[in-house]
């Protein structure tokens, strides 16, 4: 036997240096593992073999081999091995704790990560039952030196995470294990303090290699630690009044462990419970422990960038966080507990942190500064007002945009580069860094507004008074600013910290304590400021957009303000050669921002703005009078203010007649011959915008823009109209003005919209301009467009990266221009004006009610326009025409096309357009998806779609359930519909994307199924949508979200439909390795009346059971070999006492009955 454990030895040391040298050939390696993989699995000396590559005299590698080779003795014959062999196993792995290894700072750290692992394997399989001692015997282990001490602590952490964390026991295994874990947590946790006290301890007060020695132990007694305070009871953590939380506080200090110390003080602080059981907390806060925390925070800041003392401070800025979050809990509750006399010193700490270099530790400590300063109690302590004055100064510098991961010109950067991998994602990561600090502001000013508001103009007019510094310019034009430009970044923080302020001084300072005089001073001072940098101007929009409701105590100031708003609408045009130079992203952006500015003004204070209306209008006029003035999102926003001015008329004639006369031009220009003639040819609009020429690379020579000009400023302009225009909300203003014109059955007002005329007037061309659209994806007219337009329909970049959610370019896009060349000019053409057709559909519906669905054959023009050549259409240019039913631009706040149509018109439009509709989805998805399922390219672009179609399910089903039982009228138009939606619905089970499939599986499949689960479904029916969910189970099986949600959906398909149909059980018969006596159990339980019924959790697991095998399984677990391990007598189930309820002691409830309480 020893000869040839010797020899198999050898050829195994030899296999696995084979394996393990990186010059073996492939196919010898490949034979060598085989050869070792073939002796685990058959081998009937492998515990002997083991044992002896396990010694220390061997290989590191070969060691661990051994290691492995006892490892998988323990895990898979374990049940089948005599109780001789077991315990020599056992004493064996004993004895390797004891002797098998080197020192502590020599040995392999995998060789202890298997020896432990070893040790638990054997501990979850015999103890408490058979092992009894095995605490003992662990703690006898620690008494033979630092080495085994550190095995030891590798085996109770190691115990612990497969028992409590990770659960890879069976549940009788598990409940025994941690059960018996916490009876003996007293002594358990006491054992691992000692061990840390007795280390720590050793470690300060030697040196060299013995001090290694015991800081090694202390590190692994801290990370063990970490594995039980997550959830053992707190009173283990607080005992002894909070020693360990205080010996943690005072390893902070300590370089080598305050890591580790600070994950567990981290765990022990974040425990969640009931609030009189944390109350032991609030002793962190005592001088000796907060001290601590104060002083490691305060030394945060290093000349030398580590990156382990940097995760240090991540961790302790989450103690602080955590702490915090205590506190504000405990204050004010019912637990007795005051506010803290170190609350100062904690939030210094904080400070420490929020003054960092590093930006992502300064936005770890927002959410705990906005808790503290909206606190009921706290925000009123004189010391938290006073640290919100800090804050706000702090701010200040905090809210200036530096240290991306690519440049050197702030501390910030050496942190960037550890924290985020490009300038994009910090750049993703500021802007919500910088949401945070203004919300934290506006909580602050609450607490000091005036002070606020003395920071906010005391930064505005510094910034005004200040010369403007350009620095280094890559590209841009002589004296003008880039992106990171100082001044640009000064005035951009600045900009985000006045807008805060002032917003919030506008809520919490009426009448007379709001500074009238000091916001006119300022308003007048950004007024009088003149700048040509169109970065810098955006900002002083911003600012003046800030201090407007200043102006509404001043209103002699207002054409001022408008005077100065409008202004950038023609910004950079007067001053270049030619106004079709290509303009950059910054002018395009100014002269946008100014567009958006002075629509807000009119949308927000249009009665105040109504005086200056004549004023407005007749500027408005002069401009439009110069075409080359203004581009045609200026016109159209100059129409949209106008427009919400003039709703504030409140008289409906004259409403009319203001947008006759401002819509003239417009109308006639899109109702001419010429434009109908050119709008219903697909080939006659290829020619007018140009798409069928030779594109050339510069803009002066596209002779064709003024007709896309043209064409989109229309559609915009009509757009505004529809999207603005408005009655007034007030029933007797309406009605004094014109506009009630009758009511509905139900008794609801009807009014008519004074720019329902000249949108009914336009509307022909835009349906027949959808037309054409869609017929221009055809192929004889795709074949029409010239080389150079080959890719005009092609996804424009921005929709490109919204689909691969690719974040945009940061640092260089301002200083390019907006369109590089003809074709991509042309690309926006498309994309926007087919948007914008769908815009106006979309709002017609809200804003024209009823005018616009009395439209004769309304249904067939929508689909003899919208649903034309679908087949040619891509997907990109699909999601408009869902947007048709379910408009997703609520930010507009327009509702969809089909919620805001009358009930009476349901029959004669919603079933022609959402019937033809849905099975046209049907067919393109279901089929599209059969394509992607085979390869993987394009399914992230065929996703966006899909997702759209699952949204717009989502609103017609789940949102008006109402619809559909009025609908029950037209059963048959009805019944079309309903079986597409379920179509849909449980086909989109099996296409491979699980967000599509767990939306559809939990919000949609259900809701539409149980409307008909009473009806007279087909058997064919029934068995498809259990067949469909299964199939979804068997695709989407290893997602645990989806496997949950499906396996309910399968219960509720099963348990409703089963008793009418008894085909389902057929279904169920043709599951892999399903129990049919269980299926038998469960239908007798499910159909006989007086069965015993369980509860929902038992029939879950128990159809679980049943359809486990047809759940799906991740690549990764397909071939892996169980596992099993056998359930031993419990030690912990006590039996029912039994009672007689008549022989127990009186319970009181005879005194309810009694003659003195019948008197009371």
């Amino acid at each position: 036997m020893s000869d040839q454990v010797a020899t198999m030895c050898d050829q195994l040391i030899k296999a696995v240096n084979v394996m393990m040298d990186p010059g073996t050939n492939q196919i010898y390696r490949l034979e060598a593992l085989k050869f070792c993989e073939e002796f685990k699995e058959s081998c009937t000396f492998c515990v002997p073999c083991g044992l002896q590559l396990a010694e220390k005299t061997q290989t590191s590698v070969v060691r661990h081999f051994g290691l492995q080779i006892l490892e998988h003795v323990i895990k898979f014959r374990w049940n089948d091995m005599p109780q001789p062999e077991k315990v020599q196993l056992k004493n064996c792995a004993m004895q390797l704790l004891s002797t098998g290894t080197l020192s502590i700072l020599e040995e392999e750290s995998h060789i202890k990560d298997v020896l432990s692992r070893i040790t638990v394997e054997m501990i979850k399989r015999e103890w408490p039952q058979h092992w009894p001692d095995m605490l003992k015997e662990m703690e006898a282990l620690t008494s033979l030196g630092e080495s085994q001490t550190e095995l030891v602590m590798l085996i109770l952490l190691r115990l612990a995470e497969d028992v409590i964390t990770f659960q890879t026991l069976p549940t009788q295994r598990r409940r025994d294990i941690q059960q018996t874990l916490t009876q003996n947590m007293d002594n358990i946790f006491s054992f691992i303090l000692a061990i840390l006290q007795i280390n720590v301890d050793d470690y300060r007060k030697l040196v060299s290699g013995t001090a290694k020695a015991h800081c090694r132990v202390a590190v692994t007694t801290l990370n063990t630690l970490a594995g039980y305070i997550d959830w053992i009871a707190l009173a283990h953590i607080t005992n002894d009044n909070c020693r360990l939380l205080e010996m943690l506080c005072l390893l902070l200090s300590e370089g080598e462990l305050q890591l580790e110390a600070v994950e567990c003080l981290l765990i022990a602080i974040s425990r969640k419970g009931k609030l009189e059981d944390r109350k032991p907390l609030m002793l962190l806060f005592d001088d000796l422990a907060i001290n601590y925390i104060l002083s490691a925070a305060q030394s945060a800041d290093g000349v030398v960038v580590v990156e382990r003392h940097y995760i240090f401070l991540k961790r302790l800025c989450q103690v602080l966080c955590a702490l915090g979050s205590q506190v504000t809990s405990l204050v004010g509750s019912d637990v007795a507990v005051e506010t803290p006399a170190n609350l100062n010193k904690y939030m210094e700490a904080m400070l420490s942190f929020t003054t960092h270099h590093s930006q992502f530790l300064k936005s770890s400590t927002q959410i705990m500064w906005g808790t503290l300063f909206r606190h009921e109690i706290l925000s009123k302590v004189p010391v938290v007002v006073e640290m919100s004055l800090k804050y706000l100064k702090t701010t200040r510098t905090n809210l200036i945009k530096t240290g991306y991961p690519s440049r050197n010109d702030s501390p910030s950067c050496e942190y960037s580069r550890m924290d985020f991998d490009s300038d994009e994602e910090f750049g993703s990561f500021f802007n919500l860094f910088r949401s945070q600090q203004g919300e934290v502001v506006r909580s602050a000013c609450r607490l000091v507004p005036m002070e606020a508001l003395g920071d906010a103009a005391e930064w505005l007019g510094y910034q005004l008074s200040s010369p403007i510094i350009t620095g280094i310019t890559n590209g841009t034009s002589e004296g003008l600013c880039s992106i990171l430009s100082p001044s640009v970044v000064q005035w951009d923080a600045m900009t985000v910290f006045s807008e805060c302020v002032l917003g919030q001084t506008f809520r919490n300072l009426t009448g007379e304590k709001l500074p009238i005089d000091q916001g006119i001073e300022l308003l007048q001072a950004v007024l009088s400021y003149e700048t040509k940098d169109p970065l810098i101007l955006s900002c002083v929009l911003t600012n003046i957009s800030a201090l407007f409701p200043f102006v509404t105590h001043r209103p002699n100031i207002l054409p001022q303000v408008l005077t100065k708003v409008s202004a950038p609408f023609w910004f950079c045009v007067i001053e270049l050669s030619s106004s079709l130079a290509p303009r950059t992203r910054a002018v395009k952006n100014v002269r946008r921002h100014a567009c958006s500015s002075i629509i807000k003004m009119c949308r927000d204070y249009s009665p105040f703005i109504l005086p200056c209306f004549d004023m407005l209008y007749d500027y408005v006029k002069k401009l439009f009078a110069d075409e080359a003035l203004l581009m045609q999102m200026e016109k159209c926003a100059l129409m949209e203010a106008l427009v919400l001015i003039g709703n504030q008329f409140k008289d409906y004639a004259k409403q009319k007649a203001f947008l006759e006369e401002l819509m003239a031009p417009v109308v006639a220009r899109w109702t001419s011959s010429e434009t109908s003639h050119v709008l219903s040819d697909a080939a006659v609009f290829l020619s007018y915008v140009g798409a069928d020429q030779v594109s050339e690379q510069t803009k002066d020579t596209d002779v064709y823009g003024n007709n896309r000009v043209q064409l989109s400023y229309c559609l915009q302009a009509m757009l505004a109209v529809v999207k603005r225009s408005r009655w007034p909300a007030d029933l007797g203003e309406a009605t004094a003005g014109g506009f009630l014109v009758g009511s509905t059955p139900s008794g609801a007002p009807l009014f008519s919209n004074p720019c329902s005329s000249l949108v009914l007037a336009m509307l022909p061309n835009v349906l027949t301009l959808i037309r054409t659209q869609n017929n221009l994806f055809a192929p004889e007219n795709l074949a029409r467009l010239s080389p150079g337009y080959a890719k005009a329909y092609d996804l424009i970049d921005v929709e490109k990266n919204c689909v691969l959610g690719l974040p945009h370019p940061l640092i260089d896009i301002y200083d390019t221009p907006v369109y590089k060349g003809n074709l991509e000019r042309m690309q926006g053409f498309f994309c926007t004006l087919y948007d914008n057709c769908y815009h106006i559909l979309g709002n017609a519906g809200h804003s024209l009610t009823r005018d616009f669905y009395t439209i004769d054959g309304l249904a067939e023009k929508l689909v003899g326009s919208a649903f034309v050549s679908l087949d040619h259409v891509p997907d990109h240019r699909f999601r408009p025409i869902i947007h048709i039913l379910t408009f997703q631009w609520h930010d507009f706040g327009f509702l969809p096309l089909v919620l805001s149509c009358p009930q009476e018109y349901y029959e004669s439009l919603l079933c022609p357009l959402v019937g033809p509709l849905f099975t046209y989805m049907l067919q393109r998805l279901n089929v599209k998806w059969q394509i992607i399922n085979q390869r993987s390219s394009s399914k992230r672009r065929l996703r966006q779609p899909t997702r759209e179609v699952e949204t717009c399910l989502d609103h017609v089903i789940c949102v008006p359930m109402s619809t559909w039982s009025l609908l029950t009228s037209f059963p048959l138009a009805l019944k079309d519909i309903y079986m597409n939606l379920l179509t849909i619905s449980f086909v989109a089970l099996s296409w491979k994307d699980t967000n599509i499939c767990h939306r559809t599986a939990s919000m949609i499949c259900w809701n539409l199924l149980r409307q008909v689960v009473g009806g007279n479904l087909l058997p064919d029916a029934a068995t498809w949508f259990l067949i469909s969910t299964l199939k979804g189970l068997q695709l989407h099986g290893q997602h645990e979200v989806c496997c949950a949600t499906l396996t309910l959906l399968a219960m509720l398909i099963y348990e409703n439909l089963r008793p009418r149909y008894a085909e389902l059980r057929a279904v169920m018969s043709q599951i892999p390795d399903i129990n049919m006596e269980a299926l038998d159990q469960y239908d007798h339980r499910l159909l006989d009346p007086k069965a015993q019924k369980f509860g929902d959790k038992k029939r879950k697991d128990q159809f679980k059971k049943l359809i486990a095998g047809t759940i799906g399984k991740a690549l990764c677990e397909q071939f892996r070999k169980e596992v099993h391990i056998r359930n031993l007598p419990s030690l912990f189930k006590k039996p029912k006492p039994e009672r007689d309820l008549l022989a127990t002691e009186a319970l009181g409830l005879e005194a309810l009955f009694s003659p003195q309480r019948a008197s009371v």
